[in-house]
């Protein structure tokens, strides 16, 4: 059985990330399978900061 995983983050907001943190170039000539385990998690901790910081001008 195959199972296909959803993306929680938006791909303009994975585009957005990537290009912040340096990456963008391996994103376009690799896809994001070539991305390093360390720049995904960049990506995810930068992510959840930025909602954080969403959150704290909302509250």
């Amino acid at each position: 059985m195959s199972r296909r995983r959803r993306s929680i983050m938006s791909e303009e907001l994975k585009i957005e990330l990537a290009k912040e943190l340096g990456f963008y170039d391996t994103v376009q000539k690799e896809g994001w399978g070539g991305i390093r385990a360390k720049d995904a998690g960049n990506m995810i901790k930068r992510a959840i900061q930025m909602a954080e910081e969403a959150a704290a001008r909302k509250g």
